[in-house]
């Protein structure tokens, strides 16, 4: 299968599954995908993204191996929103190695505090950060700061309520 040919039939979750079901546990065919993903034009990147997602369900640590290339793309001005959502959705739900940390911490306090970031990256971000901020609890307090000053803005209902169940847990 040619991954980008294949994302590029349609736009679709039957689509996304099917290549990631291709891709299976195979690390060259994985590989093939996340070089779309970080790289190519935009529309094909945004639809990668829906199957780097899926991949990542199915197969959470396969990505492990590509968080130091995504977390770097991250940085990148211009940046699609796609990637920085998808790669902010996969950091939520799993273990982020020790020296992506520093980084990871920054562009999520970035993203969470810029209201122009769409709210599904600025809610992810918000994860992010409070699951780091187990390990570092210096970081809790800029984290509820940030949080309480969005709801007396008044945010959208998904900040609200992911941002409601992290305070809760002060």
């Amino acid at each position: 299968m040619n991954i980008r040919e294949q994302i590029l039939t349609e736009h679709s979750k039957e689509n996304a599954e099917a290549i990631a079901d291709w891709i299976g546990t195979d690390k060259s065919r994985l590989k093939k995908l996340i070089d779309i993903f970080l790289y190519d034009e935009y529309r094909v990147v945004q639809w990668a993204a829906f199957v780097i997602s899926r991949v990542a369900d199915k197969h959470h640590d396969l990505l492990t191996p590509h968080l130091d290339s995504m977390v770097a793309r991250m940085k990148e001005p211009n940046l699609h929103v796609a990637v920085k959502r998808n790669v902010l959705r996969i950091l939520q739900d799993r273990q982020i190695p020790e020296h992506l940390h520093g980084d990871i911490m920054n562009l999520c306090f970035d993203s969470l505090a810029n209201v122009q970031e769409p709210i599904a990256v600025r809610v992810f971000s918000m994860t992010v950060l409070d699951n780091l901020s187990k390990q570092y609890p210096e970081i809790k307090q800029e984290l509820h700061a940030i949080i309480e000053e969005e709801l007396q803005r008044g945010a959208s209902a998904g900040f609200t309520s992911r941002a409601k169940k992290i305070l809760k847990r002060r």
